[in-house]
């Protein structure tokens, strides 16, 4: 895991490494402008020509390195000082005397709005004004600039984060803040990279490592992480040569209505291609024909109703359970996801509809079994915990309902967000847009339900399930294309995802 650090935890993290490795804070920020150079050649194979907007701090010094080190392999670049403070850091000014030792390259002040140069469309802008260290939102000549860089309509390349963008909460009503194209950044993310409101400042962003030290990060709590395949491998299973069904669970699911048996079909069809050893749906009588003959694999157990879910079956030989998709909200349907709740005594897995229910009668969630998991999408989560100001805030407000309720609450998105019972943040690191359609959740339900029946705790199940669907997604979208894939062909390409990982653990 990449843990997620604020940002007085990454600057403290600086001055670790600095005491401890040891080295001199100059030579971490030049360990910094290589990974950074590195980036830049691989992203623009062709010489393109670079215009660095360096501030006075160390995020301008980062720029400053950043621009010595392209000029030396032979780059047209600009530098541009916004003289915007008269105090410089040291290793600022340090970068800057190197950096006039190359009388081929200019260094432009600029501290008026008339100084701001005109670029053609083909130059790459780096961003080296503020970094992490801004306390409050920009004004006046700094302003200015930003909203300038971001009129030019050239790709912007942010050092370390976009300069005006804050590590952690920012308000609905941004301000003057960098649009960036690609955002790089050192050994960790920050949290407000996740988040919706801030893509477009942020773009596409990519961690770089610079040699942190590695006490500092093993031993510096935290409770949000960014999940990578590593993890994913650690945590999986090979199956041993003896195995049997009886060792893989026996999961019960409850979806689909009149109109909706697609929901259970995706469902489980998720289920079993993830390794469930025997699975159950609850259907409807008008489902049967159709989940015969669509899910063969599948076990039935046949409801009273002839269109909507009204009853259970026994529950002793099931591990686990998943209701909701498709499932409709007829009042039969309420009281059979309140008794599911009442006397199922084991994890419930709550999706779509269920998730609805839940949210019209509050009171059934102290009821709930402990360990239970929710996989709301922002609406649907909004029904269960109410409306948040921002999406800082509806993490944080996800966070408490997990421990409040001590369930899992997987809130699906872009880097879908995992939380705990105690208190902890996931966020995913696969998936894709082309995801954005009916039937995906279904998908991803199906799979958390087979790994959550097969004995992984239930922890590593939801990380697991969570990146496997976002795994078999991307393998989808190179396969069909994000807009034209469908729900149905993430379950084609679970397989792949799953020998991905097998591929690596073994």
């Amino acid at each position: 895991m990449i843990k997620i650090f604020n940002a007085s935890q990454i600057r403290d993290a600086d001055s670790y490494t600095i005491s401890h490795e040891p080295i001199h804070s100059i030579d971490l920020m030049e360990r910094a402008a290589e990974k950074i150079v590195e980036e830049l050649i691989n992203l623009y194979k062709e010489k393109v020509p670079f215009a660095i907007f360096c501030g006075s701090g160390n995020n301008g010094g980062d720029g400053l390195a950043v621009a010595r080190l392209l000029s030396l392999k032979d780059y047209k670049v600009e530098v541009y000082f916004a003289k915007i403070s008269n105090r410089f850091s040291d290793d600022f000014s340090i970068n800057l005397d190197r950096l006039k030792q190359i009388k081929t390259l200019n260094i432009s002040e600029i501290s008026d709005k008339v100084q701001l140069p005109a670029f053609n469309k083909n130059t790459v802008l780096i961003d080296a004004l503020f970094g992490s260290g801004l306390t409050r939102p920009l004004t006046g000549f700094s302003a200015e600039i930003v909203n300038y860089l971001n009129n030019l309509h050239c790709d912007i390349i942010s050092i370390d984060i976009p300069s005006g963008l804050f590590g952690e909460e920012n308000s609905s009503q941004q301000n003057a803040i960098v649009k960036a194209k690609y955002t790089l950044t050192f050994e960790f993310p920050f949290l407000s990279f996740f988040f919706p409101e801030n893509e477009e400042y942020v773009g596409t962003f990519k961690v770089l490592p610079i040699g942190i030290h590695p006490d500092y990060v093993n031993n510096t709590q935290c409770n949000r992480f960014f999940i990578q395949q590593e993890d994913i491998i650690k945590y999986y299973k090979v199956r041993k040569i003896f195995s049997h069904k009886g060792q893989f669970g026996h999961a019960l699911l409850l979806a689909g209505n009149y109109g909706t048996a697609g929901a259970n079909i995706l469902a489980a069809r998720g289920c079993l291609r993830s390794g469930i050893g025997l699975l159950t749906c609850h259907v409807p009588k008008c489902n049967v024909q159709i989940l015969q003959m669509s899910v063969p694999e599948a076990l039935l157990s046949v409801d009273d109703e002839q269109f909507v879910i009204s009853n259970l079956p026994e529950f002793a030989k099931f591990n686990i359970a998943a209701i909701g998709p498709g499932i409709g909200f007829d009042e039969k349907t309420e009281i059979a996801v309140k008794t599911l709740i009442t006397h199922f005594k084991k994890p419930i897995i709550f999706d779509a509809d269920a998730i609805t229910i839940l949210g019209k009668n509050k009171n059934w969630l102290d009821l709930i079994s402990e360990n239970s998991v929710f996989t709301p999408h922002i609406k649907e989560f909004e029904r269960l915990a109410g409306p948040s100001e921002n999406n800082f805030r509806r993490n944080e407000r996800q966070i408490k309902f997990s421990v409040k309720y001590k369930c899992f609450v997987v809130l699906k998105g872009a880097y879908t967000a995992i939380t705990t019972p105690d208190g902890k943040c996931f966020f995913n690191s696969t998936g894709n847009p082309g995801m954005a359609k009916g039937g995906s959740g279904d998908v991803l339900t199906g799979i958390l339900l087979a790994l959550s029946a097969q004995g992984y705790p239930i922890e590593d199940a939801v990380i697991m399930a969570v990146y496997l669907h976002g795994l078999a997604g991307d393998i989808a979208a190179e396969k069909f294309g994000q807009t034209p894939m469908t729900s149905g062909d993430i379950v084609s390409c679970i397989a792949d995802a799953f020998r991905k990982i097998e591929s690596n653990k073994l």
